[in-house]
């Protein structure tokens, strides 16, 4: 079992930074696949990128590509969410989630077993 805390979130302006963390409670680099996830009430929870955490392999969505990255820090057990030029439209809960196997496809939220509560980010 795999417990995930995320921190990180907040309120900026639109183009403004904020930065995710995800700290897991496993060793991320045994936990194979670390996702960041988004969901705004009334919608689907939706894949925003996600980290093979054992070859670096990193998925983004379109709708963030050239703005975020997903990046990890085994020592740390931690993975990270770097968010640049944040437009009001990524406003949402975001989610960490994890799973032992990378396999489907990595932007579903069925396939992972393990997420956060989640930290609330505000772009105006």
């Amino acid at each position: 079992h795999v417990q995930l805390v995320e921190s990180g979130g907040g309120s900026v302006q639109a183009g403004g930074s904020l930065r995710l963390s995800c700290v897991a409670s496993t060793n991320t680099y045994t936990t194979h696949c670390m996702a960041w996830f988004r969901q705004v009430p009334g919608k689907k929870r939706e894949g925003v990128a996600m980290i093979n955490t054992q070859i670096g392999t990193t998925y983004y969505s379109d709708l963030v590509k050239g703005r975020f990255t997903i990046a990890q820090d085994n020592a740390k057990n931690t993975v990270y969410l770097q968010m640049n030029n944040l437009r009001p439209e990524d406003t949402a809960m975001y989610y960490c989630a994890a799973e032992d196997y990378c396999g489907g496809s990595w932007d579903l939220e069925v396939n992972y077993l393990f997420w956060g509560q989640g930290t609330q980010v505000t772009v105006s």
